[in-house]
């Protein structure tokens, strides 16, 4: 009896499943992976509800910063926004009285530096009373 020799085939690997297992880690990577991303805020600043302190005729210390962070003590602009001038300046305004209340009044858009440094300045100087300004909250109806 005469068999045919059939004909072997090239060996070879077949890459189309790796292919296929490549692209779905690919995939599987990409979605799993946390990207760092830079938040930037916008913050509109300040706003508060509550009632208004009553005005009173008490001497005080009113520091205003606008949006700058230029300070004005009392309503007379310092020469530049280092904390020894601020410093210098309010402790030439109470005399040495702590007890006189002090009110940072600070822009929405002032950097928080300006309104950090000045409530130190307060703290340095030993103020006990102090107060930060709002604008009242608009009432949605």
């Amino acid at each position: 009896m005469k068999f045919t020799r059939q004909r072997s085939q090239e060996v070879g690997v077949d890459l189309t499943p790796l292919i296929d297992v490549v692209f779905l880690l690919l995939i599987f990577f990409m979605v799993s992976t946390t990207f760092t991303r830079e938040s930037h805020l916008q913050v509109e600043l300040p706003e508060a509800s509550g009632e208004p302190a009553a005005a009173s005729e008490v001497k005080q210390i009113d520091v205003v910063i606008n949006a700058e962070g230029q300070y004005i003590l009392n309503d007379k602009a310092l020469v530049n926004n280092r904390r020894e001038t601020l410093e210098r300046g309010v402790g030439e305004l109470a005399e040495g009285d702590t007890s006189l209340p002090f009110i940072i009044t600070a822009d929405a858009r002032t950097p928080h530096e300006f309104v950090v440094r000045a409530m130190d300045v307060a703290g340095r100087l030993g103020f006990a009373q102090l107060s930060i300004t709002t604008e009242r909250e608009v009432e949605s109806q």
